[in-house]
């Protein structure tokens, strides 16, 4: 018969092995930024875990310890590019559209983020994972809040019973995006116009 091992043959139950040093927040924060910044300034085929490493900070050990390999760790970078929206005051359709335009102009008038933007559009074919999480964790979210916005405005009467919710909540995303692109500057002007000229064709009469 083996012999059992100490913790056993003492009566106490061996409890679940601690495996490698905790993870520290701190320094996964300084990956992901480090993945999103040489992201933004090489594109995801040139970029290599060994320099994310050396611009977080840290040591490719600590970087494989998290994830696999690079898509995996962008996957991450991506994803933590999602933040808090704002949340409808419920005052009106059109002071809420404002504000909530207003803020998402400002995100996508970082430079960063647009840059990745832009290289996820041209590199998407290659990195589908990558474009899937971007609007995954980025852009429906931001629809999505539009939409529920202009779903109470019809419910109040503010507006049109048969308004296109979706066609409306994806012209109002599509117009931020394009000024991603350059196409135009995404500012609380913009916002303001983009609002008062959707509104001016769904408004109730």
């Amino acid at each position: 018969m083996d012999t059992p091992d100490g913790a056993v043959a003492a009566g106490r139950p061996a409890g679940p092995r601690r495996r490698g040093r905790p993870r520290s927040p701190e320094a996964e924060k300084a990956i992901l930024a480090a993945a999103l910044d040489l992201f933004a300034e090489r594109g995801p085929d040139a970029l290599g875990i060994e320099q994310v490493a050396a611009r977080a900070g840290v040591g490719k050990a600590t970087i494989y310890r998290r994830w696999r390999g690079k898509e995996d760790m962008l996957l991450d970078a991506v994803g933590s590019l999602g933040s808090q929206l704002p949340v409808p005051q419920g005052r009106s359709v059109r002071a809420d559209l404002i504000a909530i335009l207003d803020w998402i102009c400002r995100e996508a008038s970082d430079p960063r983020r647009a840059r990745l933007f832009a290289l996820l559009q041209d590199e998407g074919a290659g990195y589908p994972r990558l474009l899937a999480r971007y609007l995954e964790t980025v852009v429906e979210p931001r629809r999505e809040v539009v939409a529920s916005v202009l779903r109470r405005g019809v419910a109040t009467g503010e507006l049109r019973e048969n308004t296109d919710i979706d066609a409306a909540a994806l012209l109002l995303n599509g117009a931020v995006l394009a000024s991603m692109s350059g196409q135009t500057q995404a500012d609380a002007r913009y916002a303001r116009r983009l609002v008062e000229e959707l509104m001016r064709g769904l408004a109730a009469r």
